[in-house]
């Protein structure tokens, strides 16, 4: 991975729906250059998937919900099959945006979002109590959003 590489990586955080001749612009190099490189770099896997970022809050007052919730799960043993049993079950679960694996603490962190509290509740008791591994729970209801982003930082950018 060469800098026009780095470059194009970074604008694409921001904004993968750009032309290749507006990316070019962006970035200094030609449209066919950016095309053979995004190209590469989605081949070896630097790009995983586009996807499009949708607005929570505009989504959730015209559907009249949005509750995010952070979910601390400690289990019960901490051996590989049953933390890959926990880890399989909460990726399924379409409620959940995010789940980590975590250390020294709960053994989850789980990202959720639900339509609102009766929602939440239904899906930890239906999740969550009847899973006899489950020993610990603690979630955090969020009031507020401060930030959020999903492009990864880059070092000679940190100083810009």
């Amino acid at each position: 991975m060469d800098d026009l590489d780095q470059r194009l990586l970074q604008v694409l955080q921001e904004d993968a729906s750009l032309s290749y001749a507006q990316l070019a612009e962006r970035v200094h190099s030609s449209a066919p250059t950016c095309m053979r490189r995004v190209q590469r770099l989605k081949a070896e896997g630097w790009i995983s998937r586009e996807v499009a970022i949708l607005d929570r809050d505009k989504i959730g007052h015209a559907l009249g919900w949005g509750l995010h919730a952070m979910v601390e799960v400690g289990l019960e043993q901490q051996s590989a099959q049953c933390l890959d049993e926990f880890e399989r079950a909460a990726c399924a679960s379409a409620v959940v945006q995010q789940c980590w694996r975590t250390t020294a603490g709960p053994d989850f962190i789980l990202v959720l979002h639900v339509a609102d509290m009766p929602a939440y509740q239904a899906w930890a008791s239906a999740f969550l109590g009847e899973n006899l591994q489950v020993r610990h729970v603690k979630t955090y209801f969020a009031s507020k959003r401060a930030k959020f982003g999903t492009a990864l930082s880059w070092p000679r950018a940190a100083a810009s």
